[in-house]
């Protein structure tokens, strides 16, 4: 009896331990499951409506690396380039931002934002694509000079920002690239896809659940220990029972 209250004891700290682990691993990728309805624009292409997964793969610094990938994640569809975005206010739910583009175009994708972020990722389009965003929006846009796709090449290729009067510039010129008092939200957050509004709200119900599961672990893991604590109470005095007895 003594061994098995040691036993459950065990095997409530380790669930308690593996939950969490569970409960934070979208958190540590920003996995992120979206669906659009219209034809959408990212560094290199024009994906067609449908749902795709969204992961950041590395985080550097200065910039950070993200991967989309099909819905059902069997295939990487793009390796992109990004750069830190800030906002003074998350929310619960998934946040796509478009930057202009002209009448009849696709909408090209500006930033991501994973849910109670503050921190999103902007992306990095190339050169001759970013001189004609930043032209229609009227806004400085980040620009890869190199036609890299592979993670290690992207950490070092060098990023520039291109003006709407198509001057080049560093990016730290005209973009902000740390949390400042005021940030301004100038794109519209997944207009016209309404599968991106849906998504947001499956994001709200995780979530609501993420923090639930948290809240049980203390629980489950005094639980654990404290079966833990049963079973040396009882070793102690079965001990001592055995020495009075003799």
């Amino acid at each position: 009896m003594i061994k098995q209250a040691i036993w459950i004891g065990l095997t409530l700290s380790t669930l308690g331990l593996v939950t969490a682990s569970n409960a934070h691993a979208d958190e540590w990728n920003k996995k992120t499951v979206l669906t659009f309805s219209q034809p959408f624009e990212i560094p290199g292409m024009v994906l067609p409506a449908g749902t795709y997964t969204f992961e950041l793969a590395d985080t550097m610094a200065d910039r950070h690396i993200v991967r989309v990938f099909s819905g059902d994640r069997s295939e990487v569809i793009a390796t992109i380039m990004t750069i830190p975005d800030y906002r003074l206010t998350p929310t619960d739910q998934t946040v796509i931002k478009f930057t202009e583009v002209p009448d009849g175009s696709p909408e090209a994708i500006r930033a991501w934002f994973y849910p109670g972020n503050t921190i999103g990722q902007e992306f990095v389009y190339p050169r001759r694509r970013a001189t004609q965003l930043a032209r229609a929006a009227h806004a400085p846009v980040p620009a890869i000079t190199l036609d890299v796709a592979d993670i290690e090449q992207l950490k070092t290729a060098p990023i520039i920002a291109i003006t709407p009067d198509e001057r080049e510039t560093a990016v730290n010129e005209v973009i902000q690239t740390a949390p400042v008092a005021t940030v301004e939200d100038f794109s519209s957050s997944a207009t016209g896809t309404s599968g991106v509004l849906e998504t947001g709200r499956s994001a709200r119900r995780n979530a609501r659940e993420l923090p639930a599961t948290a809240s049980s672990l203390p629980l489950i893991m005094l639980l654990g220990l404290g079966s833990i604590g049963v079973a040396f109470g009882l070793i102690v005095f079965g001990k001592r029972d055995t020495a009075s007895a003799v």
